[in-house]
């Protein structure tokens, strides 16, 4: 990564870690990766922070393997050219699913069952956090689908801490729109597979995003906004970090 592209995206990332205290000295940490755009722009910005500003830090990428049969040999080649073991977990989650289950809504099992296993792989790494890939379009969908669909304004917090497990799960890229991770990925060749499961493309999350684009193309500031206003009306310990 040039030292130039800071001031395009790292700056954000950098704030986001500051303001609600997502890293800390010595932390173990199991980085949820996929082979996707997202997950994989994860990796290479958290990778390329730590090894600036914490040494200390260890990185472990974890891939959670649903059973779709996806090809992850450029995933396993871009975590070896940062030095790093990914830890692939086998699971069956796609057969009970869509087999045993015959989810006609699957998103939300499958969810479940994968934060399961993600969770417990980062126990048996011995870690303490869990970066997760989640942006700032993330953030609004859902808002979104919380409002339409369950009447309650909430969305995920940037660092969050799992009670039964003891972990901390971080999401550093808050502050970071999805064209941005578009760009960097196809710029940079970043792996950006394709997933597999059949309802990738035909789920609520999706048609959140396809109302968020639409909004987007009108009002380009209006995730800035939210977040701005969002921020400012929950206090600092439940949204974030206290300082």
């Amino acid at each position: 990564m040039k030292t130039g592209d800071r001031k395009w995206f790292l700056d954000k990332i950098k704030l986001a870690i500051h303001r609600y205290r997502l890293l800390d000295p010595s932390d173990r940490i199991a980085v949820a990766v996929s082979g996707g755009k997202d997950s994989s722009f994860l990796l290479y910005t958290i990778h390329w922070l730590c090894q600036k500003y914490f040494q200390d830090t260890q990185l472990f990428p974890v891939l959670i393997d649903l059973g779709f049969q996806e090809d992850i040999s450029p995933l396993k080649e871009f975590c070896q050219s940062k030095g790093l073991g990914l830890t692939v977990v086998k699971t069956e989650i796609s057969s009970i699913v869509y087999d045993v289950r015959k989810e006609t809504n699957p998103c939300s099992l499958c969810s479940y069952l994968r934060r399961g296993a993600l969770n417990n792989a980062a126990l048996t790494l011995n870690c303490n956090k869990i970066a997760l890939g989640h942006h700032l379009d993330d953030v609004l969908a859902t808002l979104m689908m919380n409002l339409f669909y369950t009447a309650r304004l909430t969305t995920f917090q940037p660092r969050t801490k799992l009670s039964r497990s003891g972990l901390v799960s971080i999401r550093p890229l808050v502050y970071i729109p999805e064209q941005t991770i578009i760009d960097v990925v196809n710029r940079d060749s970043l792996p950006a597979c394709e997933s597999r499961c059949p309802a990738a493309m035909n789920s609520k999350r999706t048609e959140m995003e396809s109302l968020i684009n639409e909004l987007n193309s009108r009002f380009p500031y209006w995730g800035k906004r939210f977040l701005t206003a969002w921020e400012s009306n929950i206090p600092p310990f439940t949204w974030g970090y206290p300082n």
